[in-house]
This record gives structure tokens, C-alpha cells and sequence, in this order.
């Protein structure tokens, strides 16, 4: 069953009827969906959903075809990335673009340099270490190249870099790609916290036991459209049967095959 959890608050985002055609081709149709502060929404679906259509409308690559956009109440247009990013609406893409060359300090003010005419060293370095301690983040010194880094605290600067504009929304494709165990729970922990600073999270993946461990709501698109809104406590087989659109796949036949098995045990003692 499909279930919805609206928190209270005004939503800072709110989409209605937003849809984008390339050509004769539809990406997306009539997509509705409202983000609030202190909140972490997950995007998910099967490759070809939408989900990154959609992130390059709300960061302003693509223009959308038709719907609207309001951002804290006022209809807005998304008219490039540097808008987006002017009202608060910061996207970290899944290859983080990072100069592996250059430091932390370095590469969190990229483009935002203090004083950049004269740079003012120390005061990026004690702004980057005052950031980087309110995140909780495990970075050993922020004059270390991010060359040296693990993927995880790369993920963390990348981030960080996010937050130094204040933005009210902060949308982070696909996090924990290609990261470890330990990597991944850094991460995840780090995306909890950055809702607790009364941010706004969409987070785009396709790894449903990370999706379930942060996420407030999860919005499902399939084939372009909007096919579901369920929390954290729906079951791994309703999601699946969401994103796939067919109620008989290989986890229903799997977690069907051992609940017969259970009750022939239960019924053999």
C-alpha cells in the first residue's frame, strides 16, 4: 500500500505538473513533488525513470516544457545553475568534480575564493576546518590533496563545498556509489546530519538499504511519471514492485519461497 508521511512545515520546493519532452520523446510527465525543510527525500526508480531529468531541472540545466516550479511559496524560473544556486538549491553530481591536484581548503572555495585578489589563506583554512567540524567529518588535515583521500571523505568535501553558500536544498546523486562498508555508513551519517541543520536532502540511488536508512519519504518515478509516495517502513517487496511496475519479480518469488519453506519447518516439528 502506498503511504505518505507530509511533514508539517511549508514545503521549501514544491513541483506541479512539471513534465520535459525532447523532441517526440517524453522524460518526464506531470511530475508533483513537494521537499520541506529538515527533510530527506529519495528519488528512485529504474534506469530511464527520469531521476536525472528531473535533478538537471531542479539544478537548472534543462528547462522543463510545461508545470510549475515554487520555491518558499514564489513561482520561479530555474533559468541556469548559477539561479539555482542564488535561490539555494545546490547539486553534488555523482563524479563530485574535484581537483584530485589541489587541497580541501582548496578545492571547497573553488570559484568562491575570499578576497581573491589576495587571497586570504587562513581565513578559507579556519572557515573550511570550522565547516568540516559541524559536519563531523573525518578529514586528518584540510591541506591534504584530495588525490589522497578515500572516496568517502571525497564525498564529504564535496559536500562541505555544497554547504558554503547557505542553500536550503542540497541534492546529492547517487552518494554512496562505488564506496565501502565503512565508507558508506560515513556518508550516510553525514547525510543526517545535514538534515539536521534544517536542510532540505534529495538523494538519488539505486541501493535500497541506504535509501531505507536516511530517507524521511521515498518518491518513486517509473516511465517518466510519479508512481508512488512510501516511507522507510514499506516493505523491500512493495518498492521493488513500484519501481518495476510488476507486483511478481524475483523478490517476491524469493521472499515466497522461504516463507513456504518456514511454515514446512514449522509444520514438520
Amino acid at each position: 500500500m502506498i503511504q505518505s508521511s507530509q511533514p508539517q512545515t511549508e514545503p521549501i520546493l514544491r513541483l506541479r505538473g512539471v513534465s520535459k519532452n525532447f523532441g517526440a520523446v517524453s522524460a518526464l510527465t506531470d511530475i508533483e513533488l513537494d521537499i520541506h525543510p529538515g527533510e530527506v527525500v529519495a528519488l528512485v526508480g529504474d534506469n530511464g525513470a527520469g531521476k536525472s531529468t528531473l535533478v538537471k531541472i531542479l539544478a537548472g540545466v534543462f528547462q522543463p516544457s510545461a508545470g510549475t516550479i515554487e520555491y518558499l511559496g514564489n513561482p520561479v524560473s530555474l533559468s541556469g545553475p548559477g539561479k539555482a544556486l542564488e535561490l539555494g538549491i545546490a547539486t553534488v553530481f555523482q563524479d563530485l568534480a574535484l581537483c584530485e591536484n589541489l587541497d580541501v581548503v582548496a578545492n571547497l572555495f573553488l570559484g568562491h575564493e575570499l578576497a581573491p585578489w589576495q587571497l586570504d589563506e587562513v581565513g578559507m583554512e579556519l572557515r573550511a576546518w570550522s565547516l568540516l567540524r559541524e559536519l563531523a567529518a573525518r578529514i586528518p588535515s584540510v591541506r591534504q590533496p584530495i588525490a589522497s583521500l578515500s572516496g568517502g571523505q571525497r564525498q564529504t568535501v564535496a559536500i562541505a563545498r555544497s554547504l558554503l553558500l547557505e542553500p536550503k536544498i542540497i541534492m546529492l546523486d547517487e552518494p554512496t556509489a562505488a564506496l565501502g562498508v565503512a565508507q558508506t555508513a560515513e556518508v550516510l551519517n553525514l547525510i543526517e546530519r545535514v538534515r539536521d541543520r534544517g536542510l532540505g536532502v534529495i538523494i538519488i540511488s539505486h541501493n535500497m538499504e541506504d535509501v531505507r536508512a536516511v530517507a524521511d519519504r521515498i518518491v518513486v518515478l517509473r516511465l517518466g511519471r510519479n508512481n508512488g509516495v512510501f516511507t522507510a517502513d514499506t516493505s523491500h517487496q512493495d518498492l521493488v514492485a513500484a519501481i518495476t511496475g510488476a507486483s511478481e519479480n524475483a523478490v517476491t518469488r524469493r521472499q515466497k519461497s522461504r516463507a513456504e519453506g518456514a511454515a514446512t519447518r514449522e509444520a514438520g516439528l
